[in-house]
């Protein structure tokens, strides 16, 4: 009984001492890890003909509606389960209406430019489409609710516009291996789409 009990008090002894080896002068504080993403390479599939437009879209992304209340017709969000990440597209018709056109321009600008107070830089480019149209790609840099914009339009009848967005905490420094992979998405989206009648 009594060399049970000397084991005991040994191995108390030996756990206070281990205990009590760790002090603040020699605690080194753990880097921040970012989160890990595994990034599935894109495998491309056509949007059902259900709308008056259509692109090729990732099957890592899912087709949901938009049900926001003043959503319109036509209205979806591309959405991304394991980044917890949309893409949400809005369409409107143009009817050939020059002023219609107009006023949904300035409104996608001005949706971008609400992003002034966080973003550190705002970078606006026009691209060429293999169907010969253009788009404007929005690049946003910051702690801003959506990194990639985009706006396109055959200015007479149909007018499609794009938004990054994430469902999460995580800082966009983080997030940056996801933004390109969903961003090199938009470009293929950008680049097959086509309108429908």
């Amino acid at each position: 009984m009594k060399l049970v009990h000397c084991a005991f008090v040994g191995c108390i002894a030996l756990l206070m001492s281990a205990c009590g080896s760790r002090t603040a002068d020699n605690y080194v504080p753990k880097p921040k890890a970012y989160p890990r993403f595994d990034l599935p390479a894109p495998d491309y599939t056509l949007l059902p003909p259900t709308h008056p437009y259509q692109f090729e879209y990732n099957k890592a992304a899912r087709i949901l509606p938009d049900t926001f209340a003043r959503a319109e017709p036509h209205w979806i969000f591309i959405n991304y389960p394991a980044f917890h990440a949309s893409v949400q597209i809005t369409y409107k018709p143009i009817r050939n209406d020059v002023n219609r056109l107009r006023s949904m321009l300035e409104d996608s600008y001005k949706l971008a430019a609400r992003h002034n107070i966080k973003a550190y830089a705002i970078e606006q480019r026009t691209i060429k489409l293999k169907s010969g149209l253009e788009a404007s790609l929005i690049d946003l840099s910051g702690e801003v609710p959506s990194q990639v914009q985009f706006v396109t339009t055959d200015s007479t009848n149909h007018f499609l516009r794009g938004a990054l967005y994430f469902n999460t905490a995580t800082q966009n420094d983080s997030l940056q291996p996801v933004i390109q992979y969903i961003r090199k998405d938009v470009l293929h989206l950008l680049n097959t789409l086509t309108w429908r009648k």
